[in-house]
């Protein structure tokens, strides 16, 4: 009752007349959308980037519907700057693709189209039907492919929550809400669409969506939604390693990723995403670790400030690192040996569930490499360390591990100012080196009779 004044105030008086004439238009699902005004949702023009402006404009001169959609509309009514902005049409991806020469189809279980405007990529998706019966699914429900295009209505009824079943025309600046979705931003409610169990079973990752949209909105996640996510949460283990790593990412990255893990130890979908996250999370010093690393991230997101996927997992996963390696030494193993055989074993389990790339995990195993070689502070050796390309993450990862109360703050202490100190004052700091650090030079024999080497300046007689 509540969610359908707040829509018919917002709408306007003549918004259900409209929308219905719309969706009879292009042939509609049955369901009308309120069409809500500027006056009352207040995004103008000017907020969309030149590049949605532009692929809209460019569809809708071709005489195709065009909307920027979804997440961009839904972080502008919440005061939040979008970090890309999507467009949905009933064009065709072939139709889409003649409208623009630098664009490509791409996508298997759905077809997209990227179009480029000049450094902007937007993502173009056609108008998708609602899923048929037949529609190929794995034993668990979750949908294979759905390469079905469909009406407005049926595209917003397919969309996952409310808040992103929200489509808006930069034409006259109106936004089209099938499904109360800004009433529900307004409530601070995260609604799901349709029977959540049924969600869930097409697309498991809407569980972690949930936990990711419901912390960086803010919003309190439906009873309906919430109850069967801890019943179902098993159903992630059949989610592609390469799409989970995807949401994975998304999630650490969203600028609110304390909350997220927080959301996800609450909601039981910690268990298995990343192994034995959950008993990190009960550890005093783990937990303290993993947490200073999110609260850093989140910092340096909401700072515009740009993060790296390899330092982020080599955090979440530094404690598996340090207990591998513990078992390996006390398996006779040497530690450095030790050490790079503990971050194979990790991130050999890691595979199985999310697909880090070959280049992410080279940086973690960088991190974690360096974290021994800060020990040496005598000699050469710190002025080596300088010199490693991934040396400001590692010293930076140094600096976390100190004031998580693991490694003696002193450590990170020498190391702050032995990068900022110079020359001799660098020099003076340097310890003592230890008895047997430097190698013993092998004194070269003297030639018989104590002269001078032939080609030494011998005369050889």
């Amino acid at each position: 009752m509540i969610r359908k004044l707040i829509s018919r105030v917002f709408g306007g008086k003549n918004n259900a007349g409209k929308s219905e004439t719309r969706n009879a238009r292009s042939g509609g699902h049955g369901d009308s959308a309120a069409i809500i005004p500027v006056k009352n949702h207040g995004i103008r023009r000017e907020q969309l980037s030149s590049g949605a402006r532009r692929t809209v404009e460019g569809l809708q001169k071709a005489g195709y519907k065009a909307y920027v959609v979804g997440g961009a509309v839904r972080d502008l009514l919440a005061g939040i700057p979008p970090k890309d902005f999507d467009v949905a049409t009933n064009a065709t991806p072939e139709q889409v693709r003649a409208c623009f020469r630098r664009s490509r189809i791409i996508g298997r279980r759905f077809q997209i189209v990227h179009v480029m405007m000049g450094a902007e990529t937007l993502e173009v998706t056609t108008f998708r039907a609602i899923h048929a019966s037949n529609a190929p699914t794995d034993e668990h429900g979750r949908v294979l492919r759905d390469n079905v295009f469909g009406t407005m209505a049926e595209d917003a009824a397919r969309r996952d929550f409310t808040v992103n079943a929200l489509y808006y025309d930069p034409a006259d600046e109106t936004i089209h809400d099938y499904h109360h979705g800004v009433a529900d931003l307004k409530q601070k409610t995260l609604r799901m669409i349709g029977d959540p169990k049924v969600r869930y079973r097409e697309d498991p990752v809407r569980m972690l969506r949930a936990v990711r949209l419901g912390a960086k909105l803010n919003l309190a996640i439906d009873p309906a939604a919430r109850r069967p996510i801890r019943e179902m949460s098993e159903l992630i283990e059949n989610v592609p390693p390469a799409r989970l790593f995807d949401e994975m990412l998304k999630l650490l990255t969203s600028g609110y990723a304390v909350r997220c893990v927080k959301q996800l130890r609450e909601e039981g979908l910690h268990h298995g995403l990343l192994p034995l996250l959950d008993v990190i999370l009960e550890q005093p010093l783990g937990e303290r670790f993993v947490m200073l690393a999110l609260a850093n991230t989140d910092e340096r997101v909401q700072a515009g400030k740009p993060t790296s996927p390899g330092f982020l997992f080599a955090t979440l996963l530094w404690h598996e690192v340090l207990g591998q390696w513990e078992k390996n030494k006390a398996n006779g193993e040497r530690p450095i040996p030790a050490l790079f055989a503990a971050m194979d074993e990790v991130l050999d389990v890691q595979a199985e569930k999310l697909a880090i790339t070959r280049r992410i995990a080279g940086d973690i195993k960088d991190i974690w490499a360096l974290q021994p070689r800060f020990e040496a502070r005598s000699g050469k050796k710190p002025y080596a360390v300088l010199e490693q390309p991934r040396f400001k993450a590692g010293y930076d990862f140094l600096l976390l591990r100190a004031e998580s109360g693991e490694v003696d703050r002193e450590l990170g202490e020498w190391w702050r100012r032995f990068l900022n100190a110079e020359g001799e004052e660098r020099q003076a700091m340097l310890l003592p080196e230890a008895k047997g650090d430097k190698k013993r030079r092998r004194r070269r024999k003297k030639p018989a009779g104590g002269g001078a080497g032939a080609g030494e300046g011998g005369s050889g007689d």
